[in-house]
């Protein structure tokens, strides 16, 4: 016997009639609430709080009243056209039902690739009256199911995701695409000079590598480079974490999920940019050969760095992929990365920070704000950029005093950042995973940055 749900907001006739079940659902708890009438199973979505009828908002009650739905084993779910309309009379409905449909899918989301006693059930989400804006139900599930690539990249374990097979996925989803992919290996990567990369795998049984996906939607546009961490299990090295389950730290490729997630939405929404996505990919380890506290490294640019934290390994591998963005002439540059757990300490579990150029910071908030991938500006304290001295070479890789960690390190950044280019950098460390299932998110990798990237590179390519 198949189930079916219906979907209506509280404003619906039926509910306004009835005071007992409007006080019910009133008085439940949630954003909505599931009730049995006539034989059928509706979903009756509750008024939204004052200030919240946003399309965040939207995405948030579709993934909750997803994620319920498919732990009743409820088969399908149907919404209207003149139900969303009337139920969000404040919204663009075409704007509207794409962030419905993008909740409704990633609130579906699970990875249970390992288990197994389950297998996946998700409620099919059925859509009537909608024809009229049919490329927004499109642009939807590009973007739900992009985020949802993103998840599994950061959700993958480290013996399956390294920097071995890391770049065989990524060469296998896009290989029909319309984009050129080089995969640079340790040998090209000798002869590039990417002597962070190299420096950082040392200690790892695989070889490291470098990804660049380039996609020309309209090589008219600003060439705009997106830079992601991929440290696909990050021990710490020499300077070995302690203390605490490391088994997250297979997501600190989540910077490299993010870049490779908002790709697949430029490329699958046949977005009018020119942007290359430019991917590090290592593991830190330790090891007999693994690089060590007070070492020196020399970067094709000339700036020496000495090691004072085998820890701070993400910075160390950015720094070759700005380089490269600038040996590609980008003329923006957003770098991302779970890099430092100071920004955490001051933002916490639900917004990254932005540094960099001030006014494209403030409009990439604004971005974020919109889709859902908060950012919030941070400063780059110059004062602070004496931190970074190093009695041996240039640089060190980490601050000499235990404070400002996540500005110290940007500024470590912007050391190797082209002159002519324009450039943000996002620690997102801080939601790089959710520590419950909430909204749309699981209680696992949130996919982070997809969203926030592809959107950003469209707003500079206007």
């Amino acid at each position: 016997m198949t189930t079916k749900a219906i979907i209506k907001f509280a404003n619906h006739s039926r509910i306004e009639k009835d005071v007992q079940l409007k006080s019910f659902i009133e008085n439940s708890n949630g954003g909505f609430s599931t009730v049995l009438l006539d034989g059928n199973i509706y979903a009756i979505i509750k008024p939204f709080k004052k200030g919240k009828n946003t399309y965040e908002e939207v995405r948030k009650i579709a993934g909750s009243i997803a994620r319920e739905l498919s732990a009743r084993k409820v088969d399908s779910a149907l919404i209207e056209g003149v139900t969303l309309e009337s139920g969000l009379p404040e919204l663009d409905k075409g704007k509207a039902v794409s962030a419905f449909v993008e909740g409704w899918e990633l609130g579906s989301y699970q990875f249970l690739t390992y288990k197994s006693d389950k297998k996946p059930f998700r409620t099919e989400l059925e859509l009537a009256g909608f024809d009229d804006v049919k490329p927004s139900l499109i642009e939807g599930n590009i973007r739900a199911q992009a985020v949802a690539f993103s998840r599994d990249l950061m959700n993958e374990v480290p013996n399956v995701l390294n920097p071995e097979t890391f770049p065989e996925v990524l060469e296998e989803t896009f290989k029909d695409a319309g984009v050129e992919i080089n995969v640079f290996r340790k040998s090209k990567l000798e002869e590039m000079e990417m002597h962070g990369v190299l420096s950082v795998c040392r200690g790892s049984k695989y070889e490291p590598a470098f990804v660049e996906i380039i996609y020309r939607g309209d090589e008219t546009k600003p060439l705009v480079a997106l830079v992601g961490k991929g440290v696909t299990f990050d021990t710490g090295g020499i300077s070995l974490k302690s203390g605490r389950d490391l088994s997250d730290m297979r997501m600190d490729m989540g910077g490299a999920a993010a870049v490779a997630g908002a790709m697949k939405i430029l490329v699958e929404s046949k977005a009018k940019v020119n942007v290359a996505a430019l991917i590090p990919i290592v593991e830190n380890m330790p090891d007999n050969l693994s690089l060590l506290p007070s070492e020196i490294i020399r970067y094709k640019n000339g700036l020496t760095v000495q090691v004072g934290n085998t820890d701070a390994e993400g910075r160390l591998i950015l720094a070759d992929g700005l380089i490269r963005a600038g040996e590609l002439n980008a003329e923006y540059i957003v770098n991302i990365a779970t890099l430092t757990g100071a920004i955490a300490n001051a933002l916490g579990s639900k917004i990254a920070g932005v540094f960099g150029d001030e006014e494209l910071a403030v409009e990439m908030k604004n971005i974020g704000a919109e889709n859902g991938d908060h950012v919030w500006p941070m400063p780059l304290v110059d004062a602070y950029d004496s931190y970074l001295n190093s009695d041996y070479a240039d640089i060190s890789n980490i601050g000499s005093k235990g404070e400002a960690g996540s500005i110290t390190a940007g500024l470590f950044l912007r050391r190797f950042v082209p002159k002519t280019a324009k450039w943000l950098h996002v620690d997102m460390a801080g939601v790089m995973a959710s520590s419950q299932a909430t909204g749309y998110y699981p209680k696992s990798a949130t996919g982070y940055g997809a969203r926030l990237l592809a959107d950003y590179t469209t707003y500079v390519s206007k």
